[in-house]
């Protein structure tokens, strides 16, 4: 058939099934024996023996039932019911006349934007958000509730995301497939999320300007202090006129706390930026062996944090002392601190690194007690009188831990005979010289402190040992993981938290 104009849609009318009459008022509606539900009794047609009914005085409509006014009887008869369509129903609207505003927000595929956005705010699916962080970093939190296809879209308005991040708040869905907050951090970027299911929850699906990847991890600052294990005493080898050996250098000192200093007179350092997820190696540096031969004391092992996507931070061991090997210039070894000069010649004392610690004291005149070991924070002293060992240098304080601890002091040189003076150790865990023959005293375990120098007068006294490193962190609480190993010991200060690793281990940022 032809029309003039567009062709009529025509309306969801329906002719609902046969109903046989009884004694009651109340009849169940099916269409197709499933039950149906007219919205009112006003878009029904119902004609009972004949006589079209008025809707609402002669029946209504309860859910799926019709009820009339009146009981009928079993010689009664519903010729029809017809449905004329649901209430307020529309046809097929014409091409290009339905706008987003008329659509539900979180329609899959379309997005409404909104108005700038300059604080933190709970998106909503289907809405895209131009975000303005020139005065400030905000957090967005994702919905809640979230389903299949749900749709948004987070761009940099002024260009500022690289100097104020946005913080993608998860709120107890995955993003990635991760249970950790993101983070937007490059500047223009656009990112578009979308939610797929409990097991990836929100993944980009296309972004502008990215790099290696779209979203970034959460990251966060950590400080640290860094201390190697101390090198080992010098050794006195016996015979008449053998000098004390000389005290071990301190292991190096590198810290990042507040204004604190590294050793060797460095400032203090960067912090570093751990990532979510990321597992950072923790090693910890053994003490230097003290000598038991003409051989100097064993340098200690070297402390260092590395892990992905920072610098490997490495704190060198500290140097052993010198040894007396009569008639030998025995210098101290290299090291974080220096190693004392030994011998009874004109020793030198052991080069510290530079930013963690200084030089070992110095053997001069054949005076006859050992040089004092290099501190993180002095040199180690030279040997003035004749007979008597020197002190090591001192360590450095930090307040990492929420209280002020000195570590890394140069161990003391030897003594000659028993009227002799030995060396005292550096404040921080460096050990005493002895004299006699007796072997010095060991560095402080965990303190990177330096080995006493072993005592002089005809009897050998072996070099004490140097004392074990330590690694120390310290970061926010809100960001601390709680996933570590080599059992650290964890503690808070303030906001922070703050693990000391004693020993070798990791932890998962």
């Amino acid at each position: 058939m032809s029309y003039i104009g567009r062709t009529p849609i025509v309306g969801n009318f329906v002719k609902l099934d046969a109903i046989t009459t009884s004694a009651t008022a109340t009849y169940n509606l099916t269409n197709g024996g499933v039950a149906y539900f007219p919205q009112t009794a006003n878009n029904c047609i119902v004609s009972l023996n004949g006589v079209i009914q008025s809707p609402t005085s002669a029946y209504t409509i309860s859910g799926s039932t019709i009820v009339f006014s009146d009981a009928l009887t079993s010689a009664d008869s519903i010729d029809f019911i017809l449905v004329l369509g649901d209430v307020l129903a529309i046809g097929t609207p014409s091409d290009g006349t339905v706008t987003s505003a008329k659509l539900a927000s979180g329609t899959t595929g379309l997005i409404a934007w909104q108005s700038v956005q300059t604080s933190g705010f709970t998106a909503v699916a289907g809405r895209g958000y131009p975000c303005n962080t020139t005065s400030a970093a905000f957090t967005v939190t994702l919905p809640a509730s979230a389903t299949a296809g749900d749709t948004i879209i987070l761009l940099d308005y002024a260009g500022t995301f690289d100097t104020n991040k946005i913080t993608l708040g998860r709120n107890g869905n995955k993003i990635e497939g991760a249970t950790s907050d993101k983070q937007l951090s490059t500047e223009r970027k656009a990112v578009q999320l979308v939610y797929i299911d409990a097991t990836q929850g929100w993944l980009v699906s296309a972004a502008a300007n990215e790099t290696a990847t779209a979203i970034e991890p959460l990251t966060y600052s950590v400080d640290f202090l860094v201390i190697a294990g101390g090198g080992g005493g010098g050794r006195n080898n016996g015979g008449s006129g053998y000098s004390g050996g000389a005290g071990g250098g301190a292991g190096g000192y590198r810290n990042s706390f507040s204004t604190e200093t590294s050793g060797g007179g460095g400032s203090s350092e960067a912090s570093l930026t751990f990532n979510p997820g990321t597992v950072y190696t923790v090693t910890v540096g053994a003490g230097g062996a003290g000598s038991t031969s003409t051989s100097n004391g064993s340098n200690g092992v070297d402390s260092s944090i590395s892990g992905t996507g920072i610098t490997t931070i490495t704190s060198s061991g500290g140097g052993g002392g010198g040894s007396v090997d009569l008639g030998t210039t025995k210098n101290g070894n290299a090291g974080g601190s220096g190693g004392g000069g030994g011998g009874n010649q004109n020793s030198t004392g052991g080069a510290g690194t530079a930013n963690q610690g200084y030089a070992g004291g110095n053997q001069t005149g054949n005076q006859g007690g050992g040089s004092g070991g290099g501190g993180a924070g002095a040199v180690g002293s030279n040997v003035v009188s004749s007979g008597n060992g020197s002190n090591g240098g001192n360590g450095l304080a930090s307040s990492i831990t929420g209280s002020s601890v000195t570590r890394g002091g140069g161990g003391g040189g030897g003594g000659y005979s028993s009227g002799t003076t030995v060396g005292t150790g550096g404040t921080g865990g460096g050990g005493d010289g002895n004299k006699v023959g007796g072997t010095g005293v060991a560095g402080t375990a965990n303190t990177g402190g330096g080995g006493g120098g072993g005592g002089g007068d005809g009897t050998p006294g072996n070099g004490g040992s140097g004392g074990s490193g330590v690694v120390i962190l310290r970061m926010p609480t809100a960001s601390y993981s709680g996933t570590t190993t080599g059992s650290p010991t964890v503690t808070t200060s303030g906001a922070d938290t703050i693990l000391v690793y004693n020993s070798s281990g990791t932890y998962t940022g």
